[in-house]
C-alpha cells in the first residue's frame, strides 16, 4: 500500500465509469435499419420467463416407460423442430435423462394477442409424423407438392433406428447417418431407389411436413440398410439421426407440469423489485458514509462497480462469458451480493477503526486492517460460492459444467431443472467473485490513494478517534 500514488483513486474511478457507460448503454452501429451490437447495453438483458411472461411445461413419456437416452434425445430434436414451426425461437430446451424429462421454456410472442399456449403444448408433444418422399418438390410455403405430396415411400413406422456414424476415406473423416428399415419399409425403399438411381434423384425426408433432409439417390439400396451422407459434421449427423428416430418413437410425450405467467404481471414484480434494490443501495451508501466516512464513499464507488461487473456479465459485455437469462431470483441474487460486498466493508473498516485507536499511524492502520480482515470476508464468501455452485448443478441445465462438478452428489437428491433458481445461483456467484475484485481489490487501492492527499490523513475522516499519524 505504501507504493500506490495519489491518482491510483483517480484512475480506479474513472475506469468503473467508463465500464458503467458502457455495460449501461452498450456500443452499437447501424447500416440503415440494420442494428449491430458491439458490447450489448443494458436494454439487451435476456429477461426470464418470470419477467417477461411465457411458457415453462415438462415433457415425459407415458407412465410405465423407461426411455433410451436416444429415444430422450429423438423427442427433444422433435420438440425443436416444432418449436421453430410455431414461430417460436427464443426458447430454452433441456433433457434431464435421469428422470426421463425434458423442459421446455419459451416467452410470449411478441405481439401475440391470440396466442394459445395450451394449444402450442399439445402440439410440441404429439407423436412426430416422419416420412420418406419421392422428390423434393415444394410450394411458396415450403410445403410438399405435386409428385413429392402424393408418393410418400415409407413412414416413421419403417424405421428401426438411425445412427450416425463416421468413417476414412482417403485419410478424410466422412460422417454420415445409417438407416435401418424394417422389412416393409425395406421393400418399398428398394423400389424406389432402383427407379431413381438411374436419374439420380432424390428421396426427401420431412417430419410434420418440415423437410429435414433430401439426399441423392446414387444406387439401388437393398436390405434394409442405408446411408445418408453429405456435407455432415458429427453435430449436423446426430441431429438429421435424431429427427429421423424421433418419427419412429412409439408413444407421444405427456405433459407433466405446465404454468404460464402473464407478462403484465412479470414486469410490475420486475420493476417493483428493481426500485426496491435501487431504494437499498442508496441507503446502504449513506448508511456507510455516515459510520465510515471516506472509507464509506470509497466502498459504495466499489458496490457501484460491483453491480456494474454483474450486469456486465449478464448482458454479454465480456466476449468469452455469453449472455445469460435473468430471472426475479437473478435480481435477489443481485441484492444479495451487495449485502456480502457491505459485509466485507465492514469488516475491513471496523479492523481499520480498530488499529487506530490503538494509536497505529494511518498508512499502518490501513494495512493490518485489510490483513487481519482478509481471513473472515475469505471465509464468509467461499461459503457462498460453493451454494452458488450446488444452486447452479441442481437447478441448471444437465450438460452444464456445474452439474458435472456435482454430479457424484445426485445419489442424494435428482436434478431438476429450474431456470428462476439457476439464475440466482449465477447472479449470486458472480457477485460474490466481483465482491472479491471491488469490494477488497478496488477499495485497497482506492484508499491507499487517498491517503497520499496532506488533507485526507486525519484519522477521524476512517472512523478513528485518534489524531496519529505516520
Amino acid at each position: 500500500m505504501r507504493r500506490i500514488k495519489k491518482p491510483v483513486f483517480f484512475i480506479v474511478v474513472a475506469l468503473i465509469a467508463v465500464f458503467a457507460y458502457l455495460t449501461f448503454f452498450g456500443v452499437s452501429t447501424y447500416y440503415g435499419d440494420i442494428k449491430t451490437s458491439h458490447i450489448k447495453g443494458v436494454d439487451e438483458i435476456r429477461w426470464g420467463i418470470d419477467i417477461s411472461g411465457g411458457v415453462d411445461v415438462t415433457f415425459a413419456p407415458p407412465e410405465g416407460i423407461e426411455a433410451t437416452e436416444e429415444q430422450m434425445d429423438a423427442a427433444k430434436a422433435a420438440i425443436e423442430v416444432r418449436l421453430v414451426n410455431l414461430g417460436i425461437t427464443d426458447y430454452e430446451l433441456y433433457v434431464d435423462y435421469s428422470n426421463y424429462d425434458i423442459i421446455v421454456r419459451f416467452p410470449w410472442q411478441a405481439g401475440e394477442e391470440d396466442f394459445d399456449p395450451e394449444a402450442a403444448v399439445r402440439e410440441l408433444g404429439e407423436t412426430a409424423e416422419l416420412t420418406f418422399r419421392e422428390g423434393y418438390e415444394v410450394d411458396e410455403n415450403g410445403l410438399p407438392t405435386g409428385v413429392t405430396a402424393e408418393n410418400v415411400i415409407l413412414s416413421g413406422k419403417n424405421v428401426v433406428s438411425a445412427i450416425p456414424f463416421w468413417r476414412e476415406d482417403e485419410g478424410e473423416v466422412i460422417y454420415a447417418v445409417s438407416l435401418e428399415l424394417d422389412d416393409e419399409g425395406s421393400e418399398a425403399f428398394y423400389e424406389a431407389t432402383s427407379r431413381l438411381a438411374s436419374s439420380n434423384g432424390r428421396i426427401s425426408i420431412w417430419m410434420d411436413d418440415t423437410l429435414i433432409s433430401a439426399p441423392v439417390v446414387n444406387e439401388a439400396i437393398s436390405g434394409g440398410s442405408a446411408e445418408i451422407s453429405g456435407n455432415f459434421t458429427y453435430e449436423t449427423a446426430k441431429d438429421l439421426a435424431d429427427k429421423i428416430s424421433a418419427g419412429a418413437l412409439p408413444y407421444k410425450m405427456v405433459t407433466s407440469n405446465f404454468s404460464t405467467i402473464s407478462p403484465t404481471l412479470g414486469a410490475g414484480a420486475r420493476n417493483a423489485m428493481l426500485i426496491a434494490g435501487v431504494i437499498a443501495f442508496a441507503i446502504i451508501c449513506v448508511y456507510m458514509i455516515c459510520v465510515y466516512r471516506l472509507p464509506g464513499v470509497v466502498a459504495s464507488i466499489a458496490l457501484f462497480g460491483q453491480v456494474v461487473g454483474t450486469i456486465a456479465c449478464i448482458t454479454g459485455f465480456f466476449g468469452n462469458i455469453p449472455s445469460f437469462t435473468l430471472t426475479l431470483p437473478g435480481i435477489a441474487g443481485i441484492i444479495l451480493a451487495v449485502g456480502m460486498g457491505v459485509d466485507a466493508n465492514v469488516v475491513t473498516f471496523e479492523r481499520v477503526k480498530e488499529e487506530l485507536n490503538r494509536g497505529k499511524g494511518l498508512t499502518s492502520a490501513l494495512e493490518q486492517g485489510y490483513s487481519r480482515a482478509w481471513a473472515a470476508i475469505f471465509d464468509g464468501n467461499i461459503t457462498i460460492v460453493f451454494v452458488a455452485i450446488i444452486l447452479m448443478g441442481a437447478f441448471g441445465p444437465p450438460d452444464s459444467m456445474f452439474a458435472w462438478l456435482m454430479k457424484w452428489l445426485y445419489f442424494v437428491f435428482p436434478t431438476t431443472i429450474e431456470g428462476t433458481i439457476y439464475s440466482f445461483g449465477y447472479t449470486l456467484l458472480v457477485g460474490v467473485i466481483l465482491n472479491f475484485i471491488f469490494g477488497v481489490g478496488a477499495t485497497r487501492l482506492m484508499l491507499a490513494s487517498l491517503s497520499k492527499f496532506k488533507a485526507l490523513r486525519n484519522p477521524k475522516l476512517y472512523g478513528g478517534v485518534s489524531n496519529a499519524e505516520e
